[in-house]
Formats: structure tokens, sequence, C-alpha cells
């Protein structure tokens, strides 16, 4: 295997060493973060999905440690933005600045143009604020005074949010929410895994000093650009899309939703599976890829019922009866 450290960017087109550059870039991450795989699965699967992600967890789990640790493994421009209730849409996406000097208005560009933007606690702004981003994550560009300015590339937007039920935030609209292609939940640390991180924290780990913790850039945009050609060369057989297809038709006739998933959401599956068949060293798609990536990519963009919320009811239980029920292609 190559080393995913080289600076050869011949060496990085080839799919091989971007998969172990990428693989180097979850070893790079778990430096900082203990015990979150799955998260960090899903920051690479974004990545190579042209995606962004939402993190969702109570405050303290290492969300923004998370992407920070992503950040300082990747050799990209990173900015992070702390959503307050105070902050305005051109405090994310820039604004016209008149210049005394040449008696002109020019451009300002905000945080936004960057690679990763790092959206702390995005459900803390109001939805006027949240919804500046909408143009920049879709169409990746923004927007002002007319004049469409484009985002560089690669773009990732890497959002937290703190539970809806906490107090002091607001529920992203759905519209904001669909933009998204993973939302990710973060729980609380297993008994050892807590105990991992303490014993990091008496060794002197400093979690606002990654570099110190021995994190360093490890993947670089040739290699990723090298791992997106790839996943897009996975093969998706004509039942793989009938059972994607298949799922997310049934969110829509599911009694204890009022919301189903779009054919924007069955895209997100199928990019989703075609990445995950592609991270463990597959070129086509079985239907565990597609199991694999379903809670993550359609869990936000369903509605529940007010009925089944009383029950107790969850959208990961709902999507997970109907994986139980749909038939799994042979």
């Amino acid at each position: 295997m190559m080393d995913p450290t080289t600076d050869n960017a011949a060496d990085t087109r080839d799919p091989g060493a971007a998969l172990a550059s990428l693989e180097a870039l979850r070893a790079e991450i778990a430096k900082a973060v203990v015990g979150q795989d799955p998260a960090v699965t899903g920051l690479v699967v974004a990545l190579l999905c042209r995606g962004h992600v939402l993190l969702e967890g109570v405050p303290g789990v290492a969300k923004t440690l998370l992407v920070r640790a992503l950040a300082a493994a990747l050799e990209l421009d990173t900015k992070r933005v702390q959503f307050t209730p105070d902050l305005m849409p051109s405090d994310v996406t820039g604004s016209l600045v008149y210049d005394t000097r040449s008696a002109e208005f020019s451009f300002q560009p905000g945080p936004v143009f960057t690679n990763l933007l790092l959206a702390d606690e995005i459900n803390r702004t109001p939805p006027k604020t949240q919804s500046s981003l909408l143009e920049a994550m879709e169409e990746r560009q923004v927007t002002v005074d007319g004049t469409a300015r484009p985002l560089p590339e690669p773009f990732l937007v890497a959002a937290t949010q703190n539970p809806v039920e906490y107090e002091g935030t607001y529920p992203l609209p759905e519209a904001q929410l669909d933009r998204f292609l993973l939302k990710l939940t973060i729980p609380l640390p297993s008994r050892q895994d807590e105990i991992n991180v303490l014993t990091r924290h008496a060794e002197g780990f400093n979690p606002r000093d990654l570099r110190a913790a021995g994190v360093r850039p490890v993947a670089d945009p040739a290699a990723l650009e090298a791992a997106r050609a790839a996943v897009g060369k996975t093969g998706v057989s004509p039942e793989i899309t009938g059972y994607v297809v298949d799922i997310c038709r049934a969110t829509r006739e599911s009694p204890s939703l009022s919301l189903g998933v779009s054919p924007r959401g069955a895209t997100a599956l199928l990019a989703t599976a075609r990445a995950w068949a592609w991270l463990t060293g597959r070129d086509y798609v079985i239907p565990d890829d597609v199991k694999a990536l379903a809670l993550p990519t359609l869990r936000h963009r369903v509605a529940l019922r007010p009925e089944a919320e009383m029950e107790g009811v969850t959208a990961d239980s709902v999507i997970n009866a109907i994986l139980a029920h749909v038939p799994v292609p042979r």
C-alpha cells in the first residue's frame, strides 16, 4: 500500500492511493476523538458524495472536536462560524462594503467562502440566518446584489446542533434539513470510551491543540477527487435501484409519517450506498450497503405524525421497520 502522505500528485490520482488516504484520514481523526467511528465514517462518506453533514448530540460529546479533527487531517481551507441568536445572514455569506478611497462598493466575502465550513450550533440562530446557507449548500454559490459568486471546490458544510428539546434552539426548516446529505447522531460514550477520554486528558491531551495531539494532514484535494471518481464507477444493478425506490416509497405510505422521503432523498441514499461500498473495498453495491446508510441518510427527511410522537415513535424506529419489511433483492 502506498504512503497516503505522499506529495506526488500522480500517486493520489490512483484510486488505491486515494482509498489509503481516506483510511488514514479516519485514523487521524481517531487520534482526537474516541469511540465515534460511525460519525467519522459518515463525514468521509459526505466528502465522497459532495454532501453536507448535520451532527446532533447533547453538549459535550465532541461534535465540534470531530469536525475540527477532520479539518486538521485535510489539506483544505477551513472556517468556523459560531451561530448565535443575533447572527445576521450577511455575517455568513458576506456583504457589500463601501470603500471611501475608491468611492465604490466592493464585496467582502463571508466565512462561507471556504472548503470546509464548521457551522457550530446552527440551531441557535433564527431560521432567517439558517436559510442563508440554502443557496450555498445546494448551488455552491452565493448571490449578493444580483451577482452570483461561486464557492471553492470542494465545499462541505459540517453543522452541529443540540437536540431541539434544549432551551434556546430553533428547529431547522424542512428545506434546510433536506440539503444535508446525512444527519449523524452523536451518542454519549460507553463506559470504556469515557475512561479512555479521561485517560487521554490525564496524559496531557489538549482538544484545542490538535497538532500537539499528532493530528496531521493526510489527504489533499487530488486524493479526494480520485476517490470521488472511483465512487462514480461503483456499479449499481437495477435490483438495487428498485430496492432504494421501494424503501423511499414505503416512507410515503407509512401511517406514522406525515412526510415521507422525496426523490432527492432516494438519490442521496443511492449515492451514500455507493460511497460505502467503495470504502469497504467493493466496486458494486449490495443491499447491506443501502441498509447501512439508510438511517443517517433518511432520518431527517421524514416527519412524524403528532399522534405517533405521543406514542414514543421515532424516525429511526419507523425506518428500521420499513427496512425489515421491504423485500431484499437477491
